[in-house]
């Protein structure tokens, strides 16, 4: 790692970002220099994702001054901020399975000729494959062949084709397993010897007192430290993200007694993630698979739901087992699926607000294979009501923000005869706060009604403000369950990145 005094490869200097009212990004400064591993770590909503969109390119700032290696250098696109000397590795990945190793690491390169010389990307390729531990990967393999850890790698190296002298990483090991985790960490250290400096985006603590030198902590759009991670131990790093505990309102208790609803999970396994997992929900009571990107969460809530064809175990409900692997036996034996993805997964965008609600209920709604309006406009109208949208029932989806259209994709799992359990993915993902707030309502009204629920959500706020019980996953794992009221919002980030030695001292 380069000193002090080495010269600064990149200067965020009084940096602001707002969106309207929301103020992203409040005089933010960061230095970075050559051959640092510098993380960058706050809580959701913090401003992480601001400071990476205005260094990619994605996002210009309202104001400040950004320098890359002494001179000013605001990108204004993804394609000038790879000719600055800045390369995004994303948490998805973004590989094309069908083609090439090497056809992949030409992708994205604002500098590839259009006619490519085929032997000059293959040494090409190579190179940049060495340069990330990957040797004797052959280019020609097909990215399909791949297996996760090695596709991690792909990407980064494919950022290195860019010449670039700042690294970004940005949750880059949400999906890895922890050999695969080993490899990046190395390709990491590898590039950051050779000069070029690494922002490390991530919720792993763990990882970031491994890995990085030092570490820059946003809370709430603005800084609130830069220190060496020799400096702290992850308790107070945990301290830095959160600020003062924040005091809940308390929930009644759900029902204590076991009876109609209740849903045992005894050994399921997802590959290859989730290696097997033990959990009840009774009627009436919410529970929060609570983890960062990656831990497993979301793999759980799809399984039940019927969108895995690998799962595994036992789920019973109402005494009766569930055949895992089918979206319809789980509707059918009560099971109400929301998925994290609304408008692939979910909405008919253009079609109106009424219709969305009765979608999933046409059956009841027709007579000969034509739905009637008669039968419709009731339930329309009466869903409409129960989520606040009455006097938009007629407006096309498309029209409302986006926490009315998560109400109304929840809206639509609502009053359904027969639900045992609602299976919420991210349910307030990409809501604002007062929709949160309404969408939190609308679940504690099904569960009040005794309707079970079980949410994964990496928001702390939101699985302290919704959960009777919170189950804290880790790399697929249970690391913890307690009653919300027996916890603390430290001790639930300790766990979910992973930090067991921390948590007496942050409990």
């Amino acid at each position: 790692m380069s000193t002090a005094t080495s010269p600064e490869r990149l200067r965020f200097q009084g940096v602001c970002k707002s969106y309207g009212a929301v103020r992203a990004l409040a005089d933010f400064s960061l230095t970075l220099r050559p051959g640092e591993i510098h993380a960058l770590c706050g809580h959701n909503g913090a401003g992480k994702s601001t400071v990476v969109k205005i260094l990619a390119g994605l996002v210009r700032p309202d104001e400040g001054q950004i320098e890359i290696d002494g001179a000013e250098a605001l990108a204004r696109s993804p394609q000038q901020a790879q000719r600055l000397g800045v390369a995004l590795v994303d948490q998805e990945i973004s590989l094309i399975d069908v083609l090439s190793v090497a056809d992949n690491l030409m992708l994205g390169s604002a500098d590839q000729p259009f006619l490519n010389r085929r032997r000059a990307a293959r040494s090409r390729a190579r190179d940049l494959l060495r340069r990330v531990g990957l040797d004797s990967l052959d280019p020609a393999r097909p990215v399909s062949s791949l297996a996760m850890g090695e596709r991690q790698l792909v990407e980064i190296a494919r950022a290195l084709g860019h010449d670039a002298g700042i690294l970004i990483l940005d949750e880059p090991t949400a999906t890895l397993s922890e050999a695969e985790i080993g490899h990046v960490f190395d390709a990491v250290r590898s590039v950051s010897a050779d000069g070029t400096a690494v922002l490390f985006v991530s919720h792993r603590l763990g990882e970031v007192m491994e890995l990085c030198h030092s570490v820059t902590v946003l809370r709430d759009g603005q800084l609130v430290r830069t220190a060496q991670t020799t400096e702290l131990d992850r308790a107070e790093l945990i301290q830095l993200m959160l600020g003062h505990e924040p005091e809940r309102a308390l929930r009644r208790e759900p029902p204590a007694e076991e009876g109609r609803g209740s849903v045992t999970i005894r050994g399921l396994a997802i590959p290859p993630r989730v290696p097997g997992l033990d959990l009840d929900v009774r009627p009436g009571e919410i529970v929060a698979l609570a983890g960062q990107v990656g831990c497993g969460a979301t793999d759980v809530i799809r399984a039940l739901a019927g969108h895995s064809s690998r799962a595994s175990g036992e789920v019973r409900v109402d005494g009766r087992r569930l055949r895992l692997g089918s979206p319809g036996v789980a509707r059918a034996a009560g099971l109400a699926f929301l998925s994290n993805d609304r408008k692939s997964e979910g909405l008919f965008l253009g079609r109106s607000v009424g219709d969305n609600l009765v979608a999933t209920r046409l059956k009841e709604m027709s007579s000969g294979g034509l739905v009637l309006e008669r039968r419709v406009e009731p339930v329309a109208g009466r869903l409409a009501a129960s989520i606040g949208l009455e006097e938009r029932r007629r407006s096309a989806v498309s029209e409302l923000s986006g926490g009315n259209q998560q109400k109304v994709f929840l809206g639509r799992l609502l009053e359904q005869p027969g639900t045992r359990l609602l299976l919420l993915d991210e349910p307030t993902r990409g809501v604002d706060v007062g929709g949160r707030a309404d969408i939190h309502d609308l679940v504690r009204s099904a569960a009040d009604a005794g309707v079970g629920v079980l949410f994964a959500s990496t928001e702390l706020d939101e699985i302290f403000d919704l959960a009777d019980t919170i189950v804290t996953m880790f790399s697929g794992r249970v690391v913890a369950v307690a009653r919300r009221t027996e916890t603390s919002t430290h001790r639930v980030v300790s766990e979910m990145t992973h930090a067991p030695n921390d948590r007496e001292a942050v409990a």
